[in-house]
């Protein structure tokens, strides 16, 4: 048996909780947890806003944690080493996809929270292929928020060849975009930070930003208009898109990773003028968090973290879900 801490039913706070692990399989690790991140798609997870939570629910999804056990058929993990898990925790293997190495995209994922219980536990299992090493000498108490957050806003860096010749808009300068201001920032890329919360102006500047804009500030918007050559949206709530379009230079690229619920309401002769384009993603393949994590180890860059004990889940949890959490929260056993 092992501790975790379940919600045992719909938006409940956490209880302690003893499991039973299920049987490591061949091409599994064990991973006993050092810390796990707290992200918003946990609460997600934990309030059921997507319909796909089952109880009792075992979140976290940016683990740390030092293999325990290894499968008979794990190559690429022995015990002792420190790895990290992310959003997934295992992949079909036969797919194009897996084929190809862009597991993200396998059409029979496994979810870290939702095919089996997550990281908020003393022990969790994932596919080899899912667990990443991590580099020595990083800060374990600051890289589980790089297993999510980290790479969904790393992704479109690769995706797109972003580099510093890119003047680069962060809409919302939170737990994911104070991440996506300090990658740009490394690129050398100029960088304009997009918020309504202008009491994080001195620690917007100190992270980075070259400028910053109020978004609620409609003619400060307009001021900026065909200025950016890539903007990437970190918020979860609908916005005036086409506002945001303007902002863009011809060919510019508006790019959603904040999981907003509300369709897009956008002016397709906006998207013509200029050629411009519209397009997401969420987090990214095992290969460029290990990119990403040498990223972080050559520039030095981490996310801003507040650490709880894991006794203190449910007060960690509960400032996440006020924004009281400057920026990400992690909790560590």
């Amino acid at each position: 048996m092992i501790i975790s801490y379940a919600a045992l039913k719909e938006k409940s706070k956490l209880e302690k909780y003893e499991i039973t692990l299920p049987a490591l399989e061949g091409n599994q690790v064990a991973i006993k947890v050092i810390n796990c991140g707290i992200c918003h798609s946990d609460i997600s997870a934990i309030d059921n806003a997507w319909g796909a939570s089952s109880y009792p629910l075992i979140a976290g999804h940016e683990v740390i944690g030092q293999v325990s056990e290894i499968g008979s058929q794990v190559s690429q993990h022995k015990i002792g080493d420190v790895v990290g898990l992310g959003w997934h925790s295992g992949y079909c293997h036969a797919c194009e996809y897996c084929q190809n190495e862009d597991y993200n995209f396998c059409v029979n994922t496994k979810k870290t929270i939702f095919s089996q219980h997550g990281g908020f536990a003393e022990f969790v299992h994932a596919d080899e292929k899912s667990v990443i090493p991590i580099p020595h000498g990083l800060d374990l108490d600051k890289v589980g928020p790089l297993l999510c957050g980290g790479i969904t806003v790393y992704t479109p860096i690769v995706e797109f060849g972003i580099d510093h010749k890119f003047k680069v808009g962060v809409i919302g300068i939170g737990g994911l975009g104070h991440i996506a201001l300090k990658f740009f920032k490394a690129l050398g890329c100029h960088v304009t930070a997009f918020t309504s919360s202008l009491d994080k102006s001195a620690s917007i500047k100190a992270m980075g930003a070259d400028n910053i804009i109020n978004s609620l500030n409609k003619e400060e918007l307009n001021d900026h208009q065909d200025q950016f050559d890539f903007i990437i949206s970190t918020v979860n709530q609908k916005l005036n898109w086409n506002t945001y379009l303007a902002c863009l230079k011809p060919r510019g690229r508006l790019h959603m990773v904040g999981a907003t619920l509300e369709p897009l309401d956008l002016s397709v002769f906006n998207l013509m003028k200029g050629r411009k384009s519209v397009s997401g993603s969420p987090v990214g393949s095992p290969k460029n968090i290990v990119k990403m994590l040498a990223f972080v180890a050559q520039h030095k860059i981490y996310p801003e973290v507040e650490v709880y004990k894991f006794d203190q889940i449910n007060k960690a949890i509960q400032a996440v879900r006020e924004n009281k959490v400057r920026f990400r929260a992690v909790v560590k056993w």
